[in-house]
């Protein structure tokens, strides 16, 4: 059996090494939590080839403020890990931001981290030339929240077709570096994620949901339940300007590492702004910032039942193997717990427990796990 990733007896010593740090983060689960959701230890994998790490602290779509809270409210464990990561791995770390979030939401993070700051008129960096960790602010354009375009607004690094580890860099989303942390520290499995629900609801939300969470379990805590949705209403997971309309209904779909989002929209709404391979952008339809934002989670979602992926992304399914089920219905598992463990052929993560409850299902693409109180 896949031996579980927290080990209590151990849990606050740091990885003696990269190699030691690599396999926490895949023993952790973690999965890029910017949208993507591909496994992170397959990235830090090629650290000791890379000498600079970019965290993408961009957070572009305008309803979003999970990066920004985390790096305000955990800033002292950024730099604990920022300078544990200076000492073993990169030469430099960049954090990029958008210069019109730096006074609400960053000043915290460069005082513990004594950072130097870049502003936009001095990008791209000469970084073969920076030292310690580099605050480098961005002019407010959405696109900046895009690698590819981050690493050339800043480092003039263009990497086509490769990837930035080809050009010595490897790029971390702030939710994903917070994940990190915690496996380098507490080796803390994920076992949730932030996920804002917006359009068409109520009142917009920030809530800690557990991982295979049910998209209509969500839109309920925006007082949205699915029953009282218009027939044509559009659920799409995602923000404004990048988001998808789910595969599969909201009772089905189960929020995934990677679910920063929710947004229902008008069925015209989509048609017309719909891009190439299903893409929706709906930046400018709306003003997305007009209504109060909840700038910190407000609740910590307790659902029924959940349904872990075991796969975060199908889309790179072939690239990255399915976790293997090593749990059967009627185990019982606490949250934390290992219920699939990665294969060993391939790019593959484990997967954990999110509730307390008993295994309800088993199949080669989910677990189901029903609360205790629930049965």
């Amino acid at each position: 059996m896949y031996e579980q990733a927290v080990r209590p007896d151990d849990a606050s010593r740091w990885p003696e090494d990269l190699a030691d740090g690599v396999e926490r983060i895949r023993d952790a689960g973690v999965a890029g939590a910017g949208g993507a959701g591909f496994p992170s230890y397959a990235k830090w994998e090629r650290a000791d080839s890379t000498e600079y790490l970019l965290v993408n602290h961009q957070e572009s779509e305008p309803n979003y403020v999970v990066d920004k809270w985390l790096g305000k409210t955990r800033a002292s464990a950024f730099a604990e890990l920022f300078d544990r990561l200076l000492e073993d791995v990169f030469d430099v770390i960049v954090v990029s931001a958008k210069r019109t979030d730096r006074e609400e939401y960053l000043l915290e993070l460069e005082a513990e981290t004594g950072g130097t700051v870049r502003t936009p008129d001095e990008l791209p960096l000469e970084v073969e030339t920076e030292s310690g960790v580099v605050f480098a602010y961005t002019d407010p354009t959405y696109q900046y929240g895009m690698e590819s375009v981050l690493l050339n607004v800043v480092a003039d690094t263009v990497i086509g077709s490769d990837l930035p580890a080809d050009h010595g860099w490897l790029v971390q989303n702030t939710e994903t570096m917070s994940n990190i942390s915690r496996a380098f520290r507490e080796q803390r499995p994920v076992t949730s994620t932030y996920v804002h629900v917006d359009g068409d609801v109520p009142r917009h939300r920030f809530l800690e949901v557990p991982i295979g969470t049910p998209a209509s379990t969500v839109l309920e805590a925006a007082r949205a339940p699915i029953e009282s949705l218009p027939s044509d209403a559009v659920v799409a997971s995602g923000g404004p300007g990048w988001c998808f309309e789910l595969e599969c209904g909201p009772r089905e779909f189960g929020i995934t590492k990677a679910t920063n989002g929710l947004l229902v929209l008008e069925e015209s709404t989509v048609e017309a702004n719909t891009l190439g391979d299903g893409r929706i952008d709906v930046l400018e339809s709306r003003d997305w910032t007009e209504r109060e934002l909840e700038t910190e989670p407000t609740a910590t979602l307790e659902p029924d039942r959940v349904r872990i992926p075991l796969v975060t992304n199908p889309a790179f399914e072939g690239t990255v193997e399915p976790a293997r089920p090593i749990v059967a219905p009627g185990d019982r598992v606490d949250r934390g717990d290992a219920v699939a463990g990665p294969r060993s052929d391939g790019i593959s993560i484990p997967h954990h427990a999110s509730i307390d409850g008993t295994v309800t299902a088993v199949t080669d693409s989910s677990v189901e796990i029903t609360a205790d109180d629930r049965r």
